[in-house]
Protein backbone atom coordinates (compact mmCIF):
# COMPACT_ATOMS: atom_id res chain seq x y z
CA UNK A 1 0.00 0.00 0.00
CA UNK A 2 1.02 2.93 -0.68
CA UNK A 3 1.96 5.87 1.88
CA UNK A 4 0.30 9.20 2.36
CA UNK A 5 3.25 11.24 1.44
CA UNK A 6 3.74 8.98 -1.54
CA UNK A 7 -0.15 9.28 -2.46
CA UNK A 8 -0.36 13.32 -2.55
CA UNK A 9 2.56 13.11 -4.07
CA UNK A 10 0.50 11.19 -7.02
CA UNK A 11 -2.16 13.60 -6.78
CA UNK A 12 0.23 16.78 -6.64
CA UNK A 13 1.90 15.32 -10.18
CA UNK A 14 -1.95 14.84 -11.53
CA UNK A 15 -2.65 18.55 -10.58
CA UNK A 16 0.32 19.75 -12.35
CA UNK A 17 -0.48 17.58 -16.04
CA UNK A 18 -4.12 18.80 -15.51
CA UNK A 19 -3.53 22.16 -15.18
CA UNK A 20 -0.29 21.78 -17.84
CA UNK A 21 -3.36 19.94 -20.49
CA UNK A 22 -5.40 23.25 -19.86
CA UNK A 23 -3.40 25.55 -20.41
CA UNK A 24 -2.23 24.21 -24.10
CA UNK A 25 -6.03 23.93 -24.75
CA UNK A 26 -6.71 27.34 -23.86
CA UNK A 27 -3.30 28.46 -25.68
CA UNK A 28 -5.23 26.51 -28.76
CA UNK A 29 -8.25 28.34 -28.78
CA UNK A 30 -6.65 31.28 -27.86
CA UNK A 31 -4.63 31.67 -31.10
CA UNK A 32 -7.50 30.38 -33.48
CA UNK A 33 -9.76 32.71 -31.92
CA UNK A 34 -7.09 35.56 -33.14
CA UNK A 35 -7.51 33.72 -36.54
CA UNK A 36 -11.05 33.70 -37.05
CA UNK A 37 -11.29 37.47 -35.64
CA UNK A 38 -9.14 38.82 -38.13
CA UNK A 39 -10.57 36.53 -40.96
CA UNK A 40 -13.69 38.60 -40.43
CA UNK A 41 -12.44 41.99 -39.85
CA UNK A 42 -13.24 41.48 -36.00
CA UNK A 43 -9.89 43.81 -34.92
CA UNK A 44 -11.35 45.22 -31.89
CA UNK A 45 -11.82 41.34 -30.12
CA UNK A 46 -8.59 40.27 -32.15
CA UNK A 47 -6.44 42.72 -30.33
CA UNK A 48 -8.36 42.27 -26.92
CA UNK A 49 -6.37 38.88 -26.95
CA UNK A 50 -3.32 40.50 -26.64
CA UNK A 51 -1.62 41.27 -23.54
CA UNK A 52 -1.52 45.08 -22.38
CA UNK A 53 1.83 45.68 -23.72
CA UNK A 54 1.88 42.88 -26.01
CA UNK A 55 3.88 43.25 -29.19
CA UNK A 56 2.38 42.73 -33.14
CA UNK A 57 5.59 42.59 -35.97
CA UNK A 58 3.85 41.38 -39.16
CA UNK A 59 6.20 40.91 -42.80
CA UNK A 60 8.41 43.08 -41.83
CA UNK A 61 6.89 46.24 -41.31
CA UNK A 62 8.08 46.70 -37.97
CA UNK A 63 6.99 46.18 -33.98
CA UNK A 64 4.17 48.05 -32.41
CA UNK A 65 4.02 47.75 -29.23
CA UNK A 66 0.67 47.77 -26.51
CA UNK A 67 -2.30 46.77 -27.01
CA UNK A 68 -3.23 50.03 -28.43
CA UNK A 69 -1.25 50.12 -31.34
CA UNK A 70 -1.95 46.61 -31.82
CA UNK A 71 -5.59 47.64 -32.10
CA UNK A 72 -4.37 50.50 -34.50
CA UNK A 73 -2.15 48.17 -36.86
CA UNK A 74 -5.27 45.95 -36.70
CA UNK A 75 -7.89 48.57 -37.93
CA UNK A 76 -5.57 49.64 -41.35
CA UNK A 77 -6.04 45.81 -42.44
CA UNK A 78 -8.92 45.56 -45.37
CA UNK A 79 -12.80 45.77 -43.96
CA UNK A 80 -14.36 42.67 -44.11
CA UNK A 81 -17.13 43.43 -46.82
CA UNK A 82 -19.54 41.97 -49.65
CA UNK A 83 -16.65 40.20 -51.55
CA UNK A 84 -14.21 39.25 -49.69
CA UNK A 85 -12.11 36.69 -48.85
CA UNK A 86 -9.54 37.20 -45.53
CA UNK A 87 -8.62 33.83 -44.07
CA UNK A 88 -5.94 33.15 -41.73
CA UNK A 89 -5.95 29.27 -40.61
CA UNK A 90 -3.66 29.28 -37.56
CA UNK A 91 -2.10 25.83 -38.36
CA UNK A 92 0.66 23.34 -36.82
CA UNK A 93 1.66 24.26 -33.37
CA UNK A 94 4.61 23.86 -31.51
CA UNK A 95 4.01 24.86 -27.98
CA UNK A 96 6.36 25.06 -24.97
CA UNK A 97 4.52 25.76 -21.60
CA UNK A 98 5.72 26.81 -18.42
CA UNK A 99 2.57 26.80 -16.31
CA UNK A 100 4.31 27.69 -13.27
CA UNK A 101 5.29 30.76 -14.68
CA UNK A 102 2.63 31.27 -16.45
CA UNK A 103 4.63 31.84 -19.92
CA UNK A 104 4.65 30.16 -23.47
CA UNK A 105 6.58 29.98 -26.72
CA UNK A 106 4.68 28.95 -30.19
CA UNK A 107 5.24 28.49 -33.68
CA UNK A 108 2.69 28.17 -35.73
CA UNK A 109 1.84 28.13 -39.69
CA UNK A 110 -0.40 30.23 -40.97
CA UNK A 111 -2.69 29.42 -44.44
CA UNK A 112 -4.15 32.92 -46.43
CA UNK A 113 -6.65 33.00 -48.68
CA UNK A 114 -6.75 36.79 -49.49
CA UNK A 115 -9.51 38.34 -52.30
CA UNK A 116 -11.82 41.21 -53.28
CA UNK A 117 -14.16 40.23 -55.96
CA UNK A 118 -13.40 41.80 -59.26
CA UNK A 119 -9.48 43.32 -58.17
CA UNK A 120 -7.15 40.70 -57.01
CA UNK A 121 -6.69 37.01 -55.35
CA UNK A 122 -3.89 35.79 -53.60
CA UNK A 123 -2.52 33.10 -51.37
CA UNK A 124 -0.52 33.44 -48.67
CA UNK A 125 1.48 31.10 -46.23
CA UNK A 126 3.70 32.20 -42.95
CA UNK A 127 5.05 31.14 -39.68
CA UNK A 128 4.54 32.50 -36.57
CA UNK A 129 6.82 32.66 -33.80
CA UNK A 130 4.80 33.85 -30.77
CA UNK A 131 5.30 34.47 -26.75
CA UNK A 132 2.13 34.00 -24.28
CA UNK A 133 1.88 35.63 -20.58
CA UNK A 134 -0.77 34.75 -18.08
CA UNK A 135 -2.37 37.90 -17.08
CA UNK A 136 -5.53 38.10 -14.57
CA UNK A 137 -5.78 34.51 -14.75
CA UNK A 138 -5.84 34.26 -19.06
CA UNK A 139 -3.38 33.69 -21.84
CA UNK A 140 -2.73 36.46 -24.13
CA UNK A 141 -0.35 37.11 -26.62
CA UNK A 142 2.48 39.12 -24.89
CA UNK A 143 4.22 38.78 -28.86
CA UNK A 144 2.62 38.08 -32.25
CA UNK A 145 5.70 38.01 -34.99
CA UNK A 146 4.27 36.40 -38.24
CA UNK A 147 7.30 36.27 -40.95
CA UNK A 148 5.85 35.72 -44.51
CA UNK A 149 7.25 33.10 -46.37
CA UNK A 150 5.38 33.23 -49.69
CA UNK A 151 2.23 35.55 -51.15
CA UNK A 152 1.44 34.88 -54.86
CA UNK A 153 -1.22 35.80 -56.97
CA UNK A 154 -3.88 32.98 -57.35
CA UNK A 155 -4.04 32.80 -60.92
CA UNK A 156 -0.32 32.83 -61.49
CA UNK A 157 0.40 30.47 -58.23
CA UNK A 158 3.65 30.62 -56.33
CA UNK A 159 5.75 28.58 -59.46
CA UNK A 160 6.29 31.92 -61.43
CA UNK A 161 7.15 33.82 -58.14
CA UNK A 162 5.69 36.07 -55.48
CA UNK A 163 4.34 39.19 -54.81
CA UNK A 164 6.65 41.72 -52.49
CA UNK A 165 6.11 42.15 -49.27
CA UNK A 166 4.83 45.51 -48.62
CA UNK A 167 6.93 47.13 -45.74
CA UNK A 168 4.73 50.10 -44.73
CA UNK A 169 0.98 50.54 -43.51
CA UNK A 170 -0.13 53.65 -44.67
CA UNK A 171 -0.59 56.45 -41.86
CA UNK A 172 1.28 54.27 -38.96
CA UNK A 173 4.57 54.02 -38.24
CA UNK A 174 5.88 51.40 -35.92
CA UNK A 175 7.03 52.26 -32.42
CA UNK A 176 10.35 49.53 -33.79
CA UNK A 177 11.83 48.59 -36.61
CA UNK A 178 11.85 45.20 -37.81
CA UNK A 179 13.21 42.55 -35.62
CA UNK A 180 14.97 41.53 -39.09
CA UNK A 181 15.24 41.94 -42.74
CA UNK A 182 14.51 39.56 -45.13
CA UNK A 183 12.23 38.85 -48.56
CA UNK A 184 9.76 36.56 -49.02
CA UNK A 185 9.50 33.82 -51.81
CA UNK A 186 11.09 33.62 -54.34
CA UNK A 187 13.77 34.30 -51.76
CA UNK A 188 14.12 31.70 -48.78
CA UNK A 189 13.31 32.67 -45.49
CA UNK A 190 13.68 30.92 -42.10
CA UNK A 191 11.81 32.49 -39.51
CA UNK A 192 13.78 32.06 -36.37
CA UNK A 193 13.16 29.38 -33.85
CA UNK A 194 12.14 29.52 -30.25
CA UNK A 195 12.89 25.80 -29.22
CA UNK A 196 15.85 23.42 -31.04
CA UNK A 197 14.39 20.39 -30.29
CA UNK A 198 11.09 19.24 -29.10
Amino acid sequence: MPTTEELLARIEALETRALAAEDYRDLMNLQAAYGYYVDKGLFDKAADLFARDGTLEIAGRGVYVGQDRVREYLHHLPPYVDGTIYNHMQLQPVLHIDSEAGTAKGRWRTLMMVGFIGREGRWGEATYENSYVRENGKWRIASLHGVINFYAEYEEGWHKGGVALLRSTDGLQPDRPPSFEYEAHPKAVIAPFHYDEV
